[in-house]
């Protein structure tokens, strides 16, 4: 897993398929997504090279319950302590209570589904102990206040995490970027005025039409820095970029 600063209290950690975030607010931290089965120790160990605790992770927030987001979640809550939210109609499915619903697949979707499939580990995740279920408009103890912002279509429970004081937008993959060659290695900066982006709609989704529905509603809170589940995080002048996904 690379770990790599963003920002002076954001860390983007990056697994073979999907990534998270660590934010940091003073002693507390607060992980969004969790990664795949078997991410919970390699999250504390993670953590504990820079110089932290996973002890002072106090939540971790799902945005969806796909198994790329959610596999390491109830490792690492068992490691850590740490509170687990989801909107409350992918609760169920973080909770193990019933198998989520499978996407509905655009034929050119297929063989990219196979490769990640390929790449994913084999098991049943660890359910966390307890899952907080969180709502629309409701505002979470971190960021200065970090909302909850319903986006349905990739699942029906998708959500976003928008701190308007700090600029930020977390938006799961209700929204992807499209790999970029030499952005965000390991031990290098990370360029914030250079580099283009290709901002594009999430893909394996439930419903397509309700997915960009949301990605137009992200497009309006006018956020400067973007961080997606897949792909390079945008940096600056993100609310634009997410306009032109918004119109594909």
């Amino acid at each position: 897993m690379d770990v790599i600063e963003l920002l002076p209290r954001l860390h983007l950690l990056r697994f073979p398929v999907g990534q998270a975030y660590l934010w940091r607010d003073g002693e507390e931290l607060t992980l969004i997504d969790a990664g795949t089965i078997g991410a919970g120790p390699v999250i504390a160990e993670a953590i504990r090279a820079l110089g932290r605790a996973p002890e002072d992770v106090r939540r971790i927030v799902l945005t969806h319950f796909h198994e790329d987001h959610v596999g390491g979640a109830g490792e690492f809550a068992a490691l850590s302590g740490a509170e687990v939210l989801a909107h409350r109609l992918d609760a169920p499915f973080v909770r193990g209570a019933a198998p989520g619903p499978a996407p509905r697949l655009a034929e050119w979707e297929l063989p990219i589904r196979a490769q990640v499939a390929r790449r994913l580990p084999e098991g049943t995740p660890l359910p966390p102990p307890s899952v907080t279920e969180v709502t629309d408009g409701e505002v979470l103890g971190f960021g200065g206040g970090a909302q909850v912002v319903h986006v349905p279509g990739h699942t029906d429970g998708s959500i976003a995490l928008h701190l308007p004081a700090e600029g930020v937008l977390f938006t799961g993959d209700t929204v992807a970027a499209l790999p970029a060659e030499g952005v965000l290695s390991p031990g290098e900066p990370v360029p914030k005025d250079s580099v283009e982006h290709t901002l594009i709609p999430g893909v394996f989704n439930l419903d397509r039409p309700r997915l960009l529905d949301s990605v137009r509603r992200l497009a309006d809170l006018g956020a400067e820095v973007a961080c997606f589940g897949h792909g390079d995080p945008v940096l600056r002048g993100a609310a634009a970029e997410l306009r032109r996904a918004a119109a594909m």
